[in-house]
């Protein structure tokens, strides 16, 4: 499996997968602009792409839907007036699709229903979670032992209460349908990471109220509190409009150049 973050954050978010010869996108924020240029970027054309996976119906998530206009199936937890032919997958069901395994889980988030998702490939795991307030202990041993993580670690509690927003804004940040903390991450890593973990991006940082380095500290703290080596992982931040590439081996990431000037288009 390959990976390539497009957008991450709150102003917009969009992850491409490719397993073997399946093609997926993980939401769609973000400009059409940005997307499509991100999209040549990264040599992939948008009309060959086999699905689209929405995680909830937040604008941030699903801004850009009809861009998508030619990828025949898009999996939602609910429906979209955008797109008549919405599929809404029962959660915790594995569904077969080409010849990938797609999970879908249910996260806590302020909106009807929202979606994680556990993506599976000739032996291969990738667990994509963001936006979520907590995740169930339950579902932790669906979680555990898989080769890609990309995990929301949106805030640092201490700058989040310091920033400017309202405090009903960071009320419902901090609560069970808001956003994972750094803390909160980083705890549910160290639970899950095995030794056949390989990366672990750290997703929809929040810019106001959050720092890489910060987000990275609790990580590493995290994991040697339960006496894990954190040298065996990449550890990475994803960002807004930075790309990031995973699951490539050393050589095609050494030779990976994105377009760089696409970070300033809006």
């Amino acid at each position: 499996m390959k990976f390539s973050i497009l957008a991450s954050g709150s102003k917009g978010n969009c992850t491409y997968i490719q397993a073997g010869s399946t093609q997926l996108v993980i939401d769609c924020g973000m400009t059409k602009k940005y997307l499509t240029q991100s999209f040549h970027s990264i040599n992939v054309d948008l009309n060959t792409i086999d699905a689209l996976l929405i995680t909830h119906d937040h604008s941030d998530h699903i801004a850009q839907v009809k861009v998508f206009k030619e990828v025949r199936k898009v999996i939602s937890p609910v429906l979209l007036d955008v797109r008549e032919d919405i599929e809404v997958w029962m959660p915790y069901m594995n569904h077969r699709f080409k010849d990938v395994d797609i999970m879908p889980i249910v996260l806590s988030h302020d909106c009807d229903m929202i979606y994680g998702y556990i993506i599976q490939h000739n032996g291969e795991k990738l667990v994509y979670i963001t936006d979520t307030g907590y995740i169930k202990s339950k579902d932790f041993n669906l979680l555990r032992d898989a080769d890609y993580y990309i995990i929301e670690s949106n805030h640092d509690v201490d700058l989040l209460m310091k920033s400017s927003r309202p405090y009903p804004t960071k009320q419902r940040i901090l609560s069970d349908t808001g956003h994972l903390s750094n803390e909160d991450s980083s705890y549910i890593i160290s639970q899950l990471v095995t030794n056949r973990t390989k990366e672990i991006v750290l997703a929809h940082l929040s810019q106001e109220a959050n720092l890489p380095s910060i987000a990275l500290k609790c990580v590493y703290e995290a994991l040697d509190k339960e006496g894990i080596q954190s040298s065996q992982f990449k550890i990475r931040c994803a960002y807004q409009t930075e790309i990031l590439q995973g699951g490539l081996d050393y050589e095609e990431i050494t030779n990976y150049e994105p377009n760089l000037s696409i970070a300033h288009l809006e």
